[in-house]
């Protein structure tokens, strides 16, 4: 048996077809959805994605802003900005660029975001409101993942989903998403004994630790489905994921590249996020 590599691009594309065919329903009714990017630093990778998601913007015919700050920006102008950001009408949603500097608290950024912007589904109303199953913004990358293995054709319901990590931003929302969608979940993390034990278990096996190559054919049990979230660079300079993508291929029904298949869906998750709080600011008005 050999794994089917998952088309990535072939999913994001007629993904952001669909999210460019509202968007132009939405501009017909005179509205025009808005994302504002706020990077701080000069970090290489923070802005690589920044320009990602920008032309990602654009190509979906959005309206979009990039306000890139210098390292040493106090983080009281960050928050004026996102104050100023939050009282204008021309922008539906809000995202600031992690990392940011040590002399920024990025939990009072992130609550300083309006509830209705944040986008990235960081702020504490909207993790209250995923907990719950409350109609909102669903985090980008796990609700990115859930679309994959939807477009696929895996069945999650009553699936075993093991999850490796435990981050705010991927590990818990995952875990989170895949309960909504009725799959049995496991979490494991630095402290987990026995992990290859466990992961052996998984009918679906996601990667977001962030170490290269750290899952190989001895965590996977034949015929799961292997979903890497990780983006590692190599001492070579080359990227790979948390997945020994060449290891587990004979063992995986479906497996992720790295790069080219999460990152791009988390893009694209972000666009229907803003375009869905551009629909909700459209209601609102009429």
């Amino acid at each position: 048996m050999s794994a089917q590599i998952i088309n990535g691009k072939e999913i994001v594309s007629a993904y952001r077809a669909d999210i460019k065919q509202q968007v132009e329903q939405l501009k017909q009714q005179g509205v025009q959805p808005g994302l504002a990017v706020v990077i701080v630093g000069d970090d290489p990778a923070s802005h690589v994605y920044v320009r990602n998601k920008a032309k990602a913007c654009e190509e979906a015919g959005m309206h979009s802003e990039v306000y890139k700050l210098p390292e040493h920006t106090p983080e009281a102008d960050v928050l004026a900005l996102i104050s100023k950001l939050n009282g204008d009408n021309a922008i539906h949603g809000i995202l600031v660029q992690s990392p940011l500097p040590g002399h920024i608290s990025e939990e009072r950024v992130v609550e300083a975001i309006a509830v209705e912007k944040d986008v990235d589904c960081f702020h504490p109303v909207n993790v209250g409101n995923l907990m719950i199953g409350k109609e909102g913004p669903a985090p980008c990358t796990p609700a990115g993942v859930i679309e994959i293995l939807k477009k696929i054709g895996v069945e999650i319901a009553g699936k075993h989903a093991v999850v490796i990590g435990r981050s705010n931003i991927v590990g818990k929302p995952m875990a989170i998403l895949l309960l909504r969608e009725n799959a049995t979940v496991t979490v494991c993390h630095s402290r987990t004994k026995n992990m290859e034990e466990i992961t052996r278990q998984a009918d679906i096996l996601i990667a977001a630790v962030g170490k290269a190559k750290m899952i190989n054919r001895n965590h996977i049990k034949p015929g799961a489905v292997v979903v890497d979230v990780g983006i590692n660079r190599l001492d070579t300079g080359k990227l790979a994921g948390d997945v020994d993508f060449d290891d587990v291929l004979e063992t995986a029904s479906y497996v992720t590249p790295v790069p080219g298949c999460v990152g791009p869906m988390t893009i694209t998750i972000l666009l229907r996020n803003t375009l869905e709080a551009a629909q909700r600011a459209a209601s609102a008005t009429n």
